[in-house]
C-alpha cells in the first residue's frame, strides 16, 4: 500500500507550473517593446481580415468569444485600418418634396459638399427675402402694375357704360351694389314705383317684364365678362409678380446653377425652388397690418413664425456630413435601440401643436456608418427585438428607412422619408452561444452573417506567448502610466494567467483580467515604496482580490468548522466519503467539501440517487449516475442478478446539483457500504467514472483541492490528509504556494488515480483485487467483499422467492406474509 501511495502521489513540482524569471530576456519591462497587435488570436485575426476584404452582400461578421479577450479592441484596430484605405462615402441630405410634401426627398453629394449647399441655400433665402421686397417696392413695379390694372379699369368702365346704355334703351336703370346689380324699370325716364307698376294693364306689365328679361340677360353677360376681365387682370398681375420675382432672384438662381450644375440632384432641387418660389411670394414680403388683417388667426409674430416655417421648404437638412472624414466611417453604437440604428423623425411644438418636416429627420448609426463599418454588441441589440428586426430588414433590403415602428397602429399619418441605399459592413460582437442560437432560430442570420471570428479564452503557454505577455504589460505601463514590472513580477503574472485557466499548458486570453491585476500590482508596489513592480506586489494584489471576493467562501468554511455542516477530516467511516464541489459567486469560485453517503440493502438491483429522485439533479449528474450503475452491473452481475437496493445522497445539500465529477465519489461510498470497509475521512475525492471503472477528468480541480486543504489546515494538518484527482487532471493543477509547501513537507497529499481500483485502495487501505479466470476475486479484497455481499443478497432474494412459492403451493400464507405479533 505504501508503494501505491508513493507511486500515485503527485510531486510538488507537478502541482504548479512556474516561470523562471532568470529565463526572461530582460530585467524590467523598460526593455520590452509594447505590443501593437492582438495576442494569441491568430484564427480570429484571419477571419476578421477575410470578412473585411469581402465586399459581397451576406459577409457581415460575427465576433464570438468571452469578454475580456480583446474582441472589440481587435475588431476596431482592424476596421480602422481597413477604413483608412477606403474612399470617403458621400454626404447625404434630405430636402422638401414639392410633389409629395409628406415624403421628403433624399440625395447624395460628394463628401463635404452638403454643408456648402446648406450655406448657399441659407444665403439664397436671406438674399431673396431682401431682393424680392425691394423689387416690389420699386417705382417700375408700381408703374407696370398700375398700367396693367389701368387697362382693366378702362375695359371695366366701358363695359359698365355699355350695359347702362342698353338698359336705358329698354327703359331700365341699373344700380350697382356690393351684392350685385339691381334693375329698376323706368316710366317717362323716372323710376317706376311698385304702385304704378300694379296699375299697369296686363299687356303693359308683360312688356316691362319682357324688357327686364332682356336687360337681365345682358347683365349676366356683363358679369361673365367682368369675371374674365378680373381673371385676366389677376393673370397679368401674377405674371408681372412672377417676372419681377424671378428677375429679383435670377442672379441668385444662376449662381446656384453655376456652382452645382454638375450635380443633377442638386440642380433638380434648385429648379424646383425656382418653380415654386413665385407661387409663395407673400412669404417673402413683410408682414404688414393689412396682411395681419387678412390673416386674423394670430399676431404679427405668429404670422412671421409661420412664414419662416414655410420658407424652410427651400432649406436642406444635412443628414450626414463626411467632410471631415478621411477614409470610410467606423461607428460603434453603444445603445443600439431601433431609433439609434435606423434614425427617427422628431417633432417640435409650435403654436400649441406638434409639427414636423424634413428638417426634423435625424440619422441613425446605419446612416452614419453607410459606406463604412458599424460595430455593435449583439446582446445590446437583442435587448430590443424591434432593433434586431429593423437591423435585419435593412441589411436584407439594402436600404434604411426612417419610420415609426408603431405607425400602423397610430390614428395619424406619419412622414415617410425616401429610403436611403445601404452599403456597409456590420460587425456583431457577442457570446458564441448567442451565435449558435441565432444560427438555428433565425433564418436570415446565416444569410447575412457569413463569417464568424471566434476568440479563444486561452492560448498556448509558449515562449512566443510569454514574450507577448511581457509586451502587453509594457503596453499597459505606457497607456495607463503604471510602474514598470520586474521580470519576477512578469513571471508571477504569467503563472496567474495559467491559474485563471486551470491549466499548466495554457494561459488566459482574457487580458482584461491580466490588465486589472497589473493595475492593482502597480498600486501595491507604490504602497510598498517600490520603484518597479515585484513578484511580492503581484502576490499582494492577488491576495487583496481574493479578500474582496471571498466572503461567501469564508462563510461556507465557517459552517463546516463549527460543525453546522458535517465534514470529517479524520478517522474512517463506512459508506461515507468526502466529495468536492466548486461554487461560483460572481467573479469568484471556490472549492467546498461535501459529504456523500450510501446505504445498501437487499433489493432488486435498484440504485437510487436521492437528488435525482426529487429532481434536484441535472442531466449530466443523472448520466454519471447511470454510468456508475452500468459499472456495477458489469463488475458484479455477470453470474447472478444485482440483488441490492441502494441510496446515495449528498448530505446537507439543499440546492440543485449537476455534473459527473462526483460519480467516483458516489461509487466509492457505495463500494464501502457493500464491503463494510471504512473509508479514510482525511481524504477527499473528485473525478468522473466510465463504465469500465476508468477515472476521467473533471473541472475545477485546483479550487477543489484548495477548498479541502483550507478546511484541513484550519482543523490541523495531520499528514494523512489529501485529495484524489484524476491522472488526466494533473496538467490542470495550478495550486497556491501554501498548498505546495504542505505537500512538500508531507503534511498534505495529492494523488492522481486513473482507475477506481486505485482510488478504493487509497481510501480503504485494502487491495481492490483482480478478477480470476472463474470470475471471483481474491479473499479479503474490496471487490471480493462486495461480491460476497451481493451473493448474500441474491441468496436472500432466492430464498425469499422460494418461501413465497412453497406457501402458495400449500395454499397457506408464508411466514413472511404474516404480520408480526
Amino acid at each position: 500500500m505504501r508503494e501505491l501511495r508513493e507511486r500515485l502521489a503527485v510531486k510538488p513540482e507537478d502541482l504548479r507550473r512556474r516561470v523562471d524569471p532568470a529565463m526572461l530576456p530582460f530585467r524590467t519591462t523598460v526593455e520590452v517593446a509594447p505590443v501593437e497587435t492582438t495576442i494569441g488570436q491568430p484564427r480570429a485575426g484571419e477571419a476578421i481580415a477575410f470578412a473585411l476584404e469581402v465586399g459581397v452582400r451576406g459577409f457581415h461578421l460575427y465576433v464570438a468569444g468571452p469578454p475580456g479577450t480583446g474582441r472589440e479592441s481587435t475588431v476596431l484596430a482592424a476596421v480602422r485600418s481597413a477604413a483608412a484605405t477606403r474612399p470617403t462615402p458621400p454626404d447625404r441630405v434630405y430636402v422638401h418634396n414639392f410633389a409629395e410634401p409628406d415624403r421628403p426627398r433624399t440625395f447624395s453629394m460628394p463628401a463635404g459638399h452638403a454643408r456648402g449647399l446648406a450655406t448657399a441655400l441659407a444665403s439664397f433665402l436671406e438674399a431673396a427675402q431682401r431682393e424680392i421686397p425691394r423689387a416690389f417696392e420699386s417705382e417700375e413695379y408700381a408703374r407696370r402694375r398700375e398700367q396693367s390694372l389701368g387697362e382693366v379699369g378702362t375695359r371695366r368702365a366701358k363695359s359698365i357704360a355699355d350695359l347702362r346704355a342698353f338698359a336705358q334703351e329698354h327703359d331700365f336703370a341699373l344700380e350697382l351694389t356690393p351684392t350685385g346689380i339691381g334693375k329698376i324699370p323706368l316710366r317717362s325716364g323716372e323710376p317706376m314705383s311698385q304702385q304704378v307698376f300694379e296699375q299697369l294693364s296686363p299687356e303693359e306689365k308683360a312688356q316691362v317684364e319682357q324688357r327686364g328679361a332682356q336687360v337681365q340677360s345682358e347683365v349676366g353677360a356683363f358679369v361673365r365678362q367682368m369675371q374674365q376681365i378680373e381673371k385676366e387682370a389677376q393673370e397679368r398681375v401674377s405674371a408681372l409678380d412672377r417676372g419681377v420675382a424671378l428677375y429679383a432672384v435670377g442672379p441668385l438662381i444662376a449662381e446656384l446653377r453655376e456652382e452645382y450644375g454638375e450635380q443633377p440632384d442638386v440642380l433638380t432641387f434648385i429648379e424646383q425652388i425656382e418653380e415654386n418660389l413665385p407661387e409663395h411670394l407673400h412669404d417673402f414680403l413683410p408682414v404688414t397690418e393689412t396682411r395681419q388683417a387678412e390673416h386674423a388667426d394670430g399676431p404679427v409674430a405668429a404670422l412671421g413664425l409661420q412664414r419662416q416655417e414655410r420658407l424652410a421648404r427651400y432649406e436642406v437638412n444635412v443628414l450626414i456630413d463626411n467632410g471631415d472624414l478621411i477614409g470610410a466611417p467606423v461607428v460603434v453604437e453603444r445603445n443600439p435601440t431601433y431609433f439609434n440604428l435606423a434614425g427617427r423623425q422628431d417633432y417640435r411644438a409650435m403654436l400649441g401643436t406638434m409639427v414636423t418636416d424634413f428638417r426634423q429627420i435625424k440619422p441613425g448609426a446605419l446612416h452614419r456608418a453607410n459606406g463604412g463599418f458599424l460595430v455593435l454588441h449583439a446582446l445590446d441589440v437583442m435587448r430590443s427585438p424591434v432593433a434586431w428586426t429593423g437591423l435585419e430588414r435593412a441589411l436584407m433590403s439594402g436600404e434604411v428607412r426612417i419610420e415609426n415602428p408603431g405607425e400602423q397602429a397610430a390614428p395619424t399619418a406619419w412622414p415617410r422619408p425616401e429610403p436611403i441605399p445601404l452599403d456597409l459592413k456590420v460587425i456583431l460582437i457577442g457570446p458564441a452561444a448567442l451565435y449558435d442560437v441565432l444560427h438555428q432560430a433565425d433564418v436570415d442570420f446565416p444569410e447575412l452573417f457569413g463569417v464568424k471570428a471566434e476568440f479563444a479564452p486561452d492560448m498556448d503557454w509558449s515562449e512566443a506567448n510569454l514574450a507577448s505577455y511581457s509586451a502587453f504589460l509594457s503596453r499597459l505601463v505606457q497607456d495607463r502610466g503604471l510602474r514598470h514590472f520586474d521580470r519576477s513580477a512578469v513571471a508571477r503574472i504569467v503563472e496567474h494567467g495559467a491559474r485563471l485557466r486551470d491549466h499548466q499548458r495554457k494561459l488566459t486570453a482574457r487580458f482584461l483580467d491580466v490588465a486589472r491585476l497589473a493595475v492593482e500590482s502597480s498600486h501595491w508596489a507604490g504602497e510598498a515604496g517600490h520603484d518597479v513592480v515585484l513578484a511580492e506586489d503581484v502576490d499582494a494584489a492577488i491576495a487583496k482580490q481574493e479578500q474582496r471576493r471571498n466572503l461567501v467562501e469564508e462563510r461556507n468554511r465557517e459552517v463546516i468548522l463549527d460543525g453546522t455542516v458535517m465534514i470529517d477530516t479524520e478517522g474512517a467511516q463506512v459508506g461515507q466519503v468526502n466529495g468536492l464541489a466548486v461554487l461560483g459567486v460572481g467573479d469568484h469560485s471556490f472549492g467546498r467539501p461535501t459529504r456523500v453517503t450510501a446505504r445498501v440493502s437487499v433489493g432488486l438491483g435498484t440504485v437510487q440517487s436521492i437528488e435525482r429522485e426529487i429532481e434536484k439533479s441535472g442531466p449530466i449528474h443523472s448520466k454519471g449516475f447511470l454510468i456508475l450503475t452500468g459499472y456495477l452491473q458489469a463488475q458484479y452481475a455477470q453470474h447472478w442478478p444485482l440483488s441490492l437496493g441502494a441510496t446515495i445522497t449528498f448530505e446537507q445539500s439543499y440546492g440543485g446539483i449537476d455534473g459527473d465529477s462526483a460519480s467516483t465519489t458516489e461509487l466509492y461510498a457505495l463500494l464501502s457500504a457493500l464491503s463494510d470497509l471504512p473509508l479514510h475521512q482525511g481524504l477527499a475525492v473528485t473525478g468522473a467514472v466510465n463504465q469500465h471503472g476508468e477515472v476521467q477528468a473533471v473541472g475545477g480541480v485546483t479550487r477543489k483541492i484548495e477548498g479541502f486543504f483550507d478546511v484541513c489546515r484550519e482543523r490541523g494538518l495531520t499528514g494523512g490528509q489529501g485529495v484524489l484527482v484524476p491522472t488526466s487532471n494533473v496538467k490542470h493543477l495550478m495550486l497556491r504556494e501554501d498548498v505546495i509547501e504542505a505537500v512538500r513537507a508531507g503534511r498534505f497529499h495529492v494523488w492522481a488515480v486513473s482507475h477506481v481500483d486505485e482510488g478504493i485502495e487509497l481510501l480503504t487501505g485494502r487491495s481492490a483485487g483482480e478478477r480470476a479466470a472463474d470470475g471471483t476475486f481474491p479473499e479479503g479484497t474490496v471487490h471480493r467483499l462486495v461480491q460476497d455481499r451481493l451473493w448474500e443478497y441474491a441468496e436472500q432474494i432466492r430464498e425469499f422467492g422460494k418461501v413465497r412459492s412453497d406457501a402458495a403451493l400449500a395454499g397457506a400464507p408464508s411466514t413472511v406474509d404474516r404480520a408480526p405479533g
